[in-house]
């Protein structure tokens, strides 16, 4: 089944929402054909931010340091159930479009889902300063992309026109403000990092009326209950009250 994916490599609700969908098709025995798609959260973001990522948030939210560091702490303990270790405290936050840029190559060569991954856990895990070529080089070399295609692509404007792409869809077309976002067989949305069996019963459902495929601007949400997710966007980056 197809499932098409925005995200940004700075939100730890898209790490929490990869491995819960990876469960939940793993629950159910369907097979994903994923394609990860761009979306910045802070397009003009600096390479390297001269501030802790808990000052930048409370800067950018206008909220206390200490309502962020708690925060921070809420996502931390909900990474952890699925398996993540998010060192907030060390959390290097940058620019990401040259991220999502070697993305694109590596979704060329069918290593989209390691890219991903290897960025999360070098951002959320690592506390690598995720904007930085240096970084960027390490990931793409640690999932086996050629060196001199990555120097090629962070030396040019290569994959720029698909991050912008992505981004055009997503806030024109599909009406996004806020990541994780995922099309199951490019009918069925779902905002959010769902729980496990929400995801499940999406895919279910996804997976009951696969082949009616429309066109973006008429995708539709799913009938299956969503629950108000964890979502990242202009405005917070927040666990949820349950």
């Amino acid at each position: 089944m197809r499932v098409d994916i925005w995200s940004d490599v700075v939100c730890p609700f898209c790490y929490i929402g990869k491995k819960r969908l990876e469960a939940a098709a793993k629950q159910t025995g369907i097979e994903l054909e994923v394609h990860w798609h761009s979306f910045e959260l802070d397009p003009e973001a600096p390479v390297r931010q001269e501030v802790s990522n808990t000052e930048r948030l409370a800067q950018k939210y206008g909220r206390t340091f200490a309502e962020v560091e708690e925060m921070e702490r809420n996502i931390a303990a909900m990474a952890k159930e699925e398996g993540i270790e998010f060192n907030w405290e060390n959390a290097n936050s940058g620019n990401t479009f040259n991220a999502h840029r070697i993305i694109h190559l590596a979704q060329s060569k069918g290593l989209g889902s390691e890219a991903e991954e290897a960025f999360f856990y070098s951002y959320m895990t690592q506390g690598l300063p995720i904007g930085e070529r240096e970084t960027i080089e390490d990931v793409a070399a640690r999932i086996g992309l050629n060196p001199g295609e990555v120097e090629d692509v962070l030396d040019s404007e290569e994959y720029a026109d698909f991050v912008r792409f992505d981004e055009e869809v997503a806030h024109d077309q599909l009406k996004v403000t806020g990541v994780p976002f995922f099309v199951f067989d490019q009918r069925v949305a779902l905002a959010g990092a769902q729980p496990r069996d929400v995801f499940v019963q999406v895919l279910e459902k996804a997976k009951e009326t696969m082949g009616q495929t429309e066109d973006t601007e008429n995708i539709e949400n799913t009938e299956v209950e969503q629950q108000d997710a964890a979502v990242c966007n202009d405005e917070s980056c927040d666990v949820p009250n349950k």
